[in-house]
């Protein structure tokens, strides 16, 4: 499927977006070829299992969090996924998008650079060596388990913050797991399905896809982390 999937689910975009948009295919085309951050067999299901994933996001829970003045941190963003859709999609949202790798934050700065995108910051680092007091929100897709990640988010919060995490599958488990080790009310985490959000798409991508948001982020700072 080509963009217009993306213009059917979001069509108020203005004609600078729409055009952001259908660039992805050609941009993405070309730097896969060298440098691979979306699997080859993926490519052809580029606007549906990476471009409208990354969008759920903005459109899935209660209230939007891309909020203008917000500072989102796109942790371990690969390719540029989810942080560059999404940037597309809030130019008055901040972003910045980080990769321990840097060939992959260089295909990332390519397409910010080709598309223009002012309001996206790539960054080649691990998300713990970032400064502290820095978001409001951070994304991440498919990244590590939750047990792993939320440590890393540690003091990277402005004030009270949020974690957005696209996964797949049984997240009881690994939930569990984090709120234990993390030291977090399980009531701080809520998950969304995302099976009936884009309905009519004649693919089943999105039948065990969910959104993990953490809340309440005081309960991710320091002392409250023990050592295992």
């Amino acid at each position: 499927m080509e963009a217009e999937i993306i213009f059917r689910f979001f069509p108020h975009l203005d004609q600078s977006a729409r055009s952001r948009f259908i660039q992805l295919r050609e941009l993405y085309t070309c730097w896969n070829k060298s440098i691979n951050v979306i699997s080859r067999k993926d490519m052809e299901h580029l606007y549906v299992r990476h471009v409208l994933h990354s969008l759920a996001l903005s459109c899935a829970t209660g209230d939007n969090p891309f909020n203008e003045g917000t500072i989102v941190l796109d942790a371990g963003t690969g390719g540029g996924f989810p942080g560059i859709p999404l940037a597309i999609l809030h130019p008055e949202v901040r972003f910045i998008l980080c990769d321990s790798i840097a060939k992959k934050i260089k295909v990332v700065e390519e397409v910010v650079k080709a598309l223009e995108l002012r309001n996206v910051t790539p960054v080649v680092s691990r998300m713990e060596a970032l400064p502290d007091r820095s978001f409001d929100l951070i994304v991440s897709r498919a990244v590590t388990t939750m047990a792993r990640f939320v440590p890393w988010t540690r003091n990277k919060f402005r004030n009270q913050g949020r974690i957005m995490l696209l996964k797949g599958g049984d997240l009881e488990g690994e939930i569990k797991e984090a709120a234990s080790k993390c030291h977090i009310p399980l009531s701080c985490f809520v998950v969304t399905n995302l099976k009936s959000l884009f309905p009519g798409l004649n693919d089943d991508f999105f039948e065990t896809k969910k959104i993990c948001e953490i809340k309440q982020t005081s309960y991710l700072c320091a002392p409250l982390f023990k050592s295992s």
